[in-house]
């Protein structure tokens, strides 16, 4: 391939994330290895490394590059620490969460093609919680105020907006709670109106209330293109469009902030199959596919995607989730023999 190899942080990860990062550089490999990583640790191996499921040498790598791909990340019990994947978020401002997700293999939902943007830094997904003490219980009572934002709701909206116009997707729907939670939901709700102003006859929008949503995903969801969502409704919302196509294997995610980008497979780190080597590394090699079209290598994401799909559905190569006996290396092996083709 006669590109610059682009510089990238690479971080591992816990559980399966060491196995399932081995199988996506694998086959990135065979698409003639578009990134130069800088492998970094965090979540239990930065605690290992370093006492900090953050290093500071994996968020200087990140700062430098601008451009992550990462395994799932777990966040030790105790000790006062905090999810090394809600810093990240916090630490690069990655105001935007996409979340993909379209059917590959046949016997669920068919033709699925949907995709999520949840906005990433408010709402009650990062409240600020306490509690109040009556009499002797100094926990009777627990409060949680969640802040959403004019400014940030039209900013997650707009990158919805564009991220249609690039991708051909021709309707947004707005997911939101405001008849009930009527301003912190109301004002997301009211600035995507304003921003689908900017977009009349290239994007449509509408909106749902977050119930009718979730009864509209079971049975009926080719009703939907995209869906653009607060902070927790995207986050639960989310899983179940992964669950529409087989899981959150299936399901690949990207997190975009100004200055970096942050690429993922959405699943944990399955502790109880780790070492096993029969872990699905879909997730991240879709999330490589997704990390592929942001630097502008769209021709390679697509040999990806179509490698996977072909492995699966020609040569009935699948890992044991999906009902194969493929291991984690023999699936990689063999998407890498499309890609390469």
């Amino acid at each position: 391939m006669n590109r610059s190899s682009i510089p990238a942080t690479l971080i591992p990860g816990d559980g399966i994330g060491p196995e399932v990062v081995e199988a996506t550089v694998q086959v990135l490999d065979a698409l003639g290895a578009p990134f130069e990583w800088d492998v970094q640790q965090a979540g239990m191996a930065g605690v290992a490394a370093t006492g900090d499921p953050l290093p500071d040498a994996t968020l200087d790598s990140i700062r430098k590059r601008k451009l992550a791909l990462k395994g799932p990340l777990t966040t030790p019990v105790g000790g006062g620490f905090r999810s090394a994947n809600v810093r990240l978020r916090e630490e690069f401002q990655l105001f935007a969460n996409v979340r993909p997700v379209r059917t590959l293999v046949p016997g669920r939902f068919e033709n699925i093609d949907l995709v999520l943007v949840r906005e990433n830094l408010s709402g009650f997904y990062v409240a600020h919680e306490h509690y109040i003490a009556v009499g002797s219980d100094p926990k009777a009572v627990a409060v949680s105020t969640g802040v959403n934002t004019r400014e940030g709701s039209k900013r997650i909206a707009r990158f919805a907006f564009e991220y249609a116009l690039k991708h051909g997707r021709k309707k947004i729907t707005v997911v939101h709670k405001a008849n009930v939670l009527k301003l912190l939901t109301g004002i997301f709700l009211e600035a995507a109106r304003e921003v689908a102003k900017e977009y009349e006859g290239r994007v449509e929008m509408d909106d749902m209330i977050v119930d009718a949503c979730a009864m509209q995903l079971v049975l009926n969801p080719w009703r939907f293109d995209m869906l653009l969502c607060t902070n927790l409704f995207g986050d639960i919302l989310s899983d179940q469009l992964a669950g529409l196509v087989g899981g959150l294997g299936m399901a690949p995610g990207s997190n975009f902030g100004t200055d970096a980008a942050i690429f993922e497979a959405v699943h944990g780190s399955a502790p109880d199959i780790a070492g096993k080597g029969i872990a699905n590394p879909i997730s991240l090699m879709l999330a490589s596919a997704m990390m592929l079209d942001h630097v502008g290598l769209g021709d390679l994401a697509e040999r990806l995607r179509t490698g996977i799909d072909a492995t699966l559905n020609v040569d009935n190569v699948r890992t044991g989730d999906l009902k194969g006996s493929a291991t984690t290396r023999e699936f990689a092996a063999a998407v890498s023999r499309r890609v390469a083709a």
